[in-house]
């Protein structure tokens, strides 16, 4: 779809925040007529992708310090549910299917691909949703999937490493069942991400989170579990 590559564009940067989008030119690049560009944006801008603007049309949003603080803020409230639910529900086939998922990641940062990597992290996420079996979860998670994948574009070169270690902990504490343990480490994992973005961004005027240090408390680290976790079984 239209939309869909137009959405790719904004996201990987190849359209920049504060570009003014012609629709002509788009058209001509994307090879499809006008009306499905025009379309394309006016939905985009029910995203926030885009900001239409009198006078000056389409430009390519972008997400302010604020706006990320609140996406993080509300990451940290649904993906650590979305992590003890998972760990709940997920069975073998489930948790094979996560871990596909990080292995393909894997691959794109040992080739520094971070516009594909980007793509995985979403992807990871969704599938955790999915494992949760909740389906007014995944109502509510869907529709901010693509702005963190925005967000997490924009330092994904010096973000990924950690992040998919500490996806591997997380998919470790589902594999497990450990409930307790895959909340605290969805939540760890959104605090060090939001961390990793004021970095690159600068920290906004207020803090409101506890930030990195809060750490993983629920138990011991991923080696020390390594034992627990040899074959997967579920209760």
């Amino acid at each position: 779809m239209v939309r869909d590559e137009v959405r790719r564009l904004v996201i990987t940067g190849e359209l920049a925040p504060g570009t003014r989008i012609v629709e002509d030119r788009l058209a001509e690049r994307l090879g499809v007529s006008r009306n499905p560009v025009r379309e394309a944006l006016q939905a985009l801008a029910g995203e926030g992708f885009v900001d239409l603007l009198p006078r000056r049309g389409a430009v390519v949003a972008q997400v302010t310090a604020e706006e990320a603080e609140d996406l993080f803020d509300v990451r940290g409230a649904l993906e650590p549910l979305a992590a003890r639910l998972a760990a709940r529900h997920a069975d073998a086939a489930g948790v094979e299917r996560l871990g596909a998922v990080l292995a393909l990641a894997r691959q794109a940062t040992d080739v520094g691909d971070l516009d594909l990597l980007a793509s995985y992290n979403t992807d990871f996420h969704s599938t955790v949703v999915d494992l949760s079996r909740n389906d007014y979860l995944g109502m509510l998670v869907a529709p901010m999937a693509r702005r963190v994948q925005w967000v997490f574009r924009t330092n994904a070169a010096t973000r990924a490493p950690h992040s998919w270690t500490e996806h591997e902990e997380l998919l470790h504490a589902i594999a497990v069942g450990d409930e307790d343990y895959a909340e605290a480490v969805a939540r760890a994992h959104v605090a060090a991400a939001r961390a990793s973005y004021r970095r690159v961004d600068g920290a906004p005027a207020h803090d409101r989170s506890p930030g990195p240090s809060a750490g993983v408390s629920a138990g011991p680290s991923l080696t020390s579990r390594s034992s627990a976790g040899a074959a997967f079984t579920r209760r």
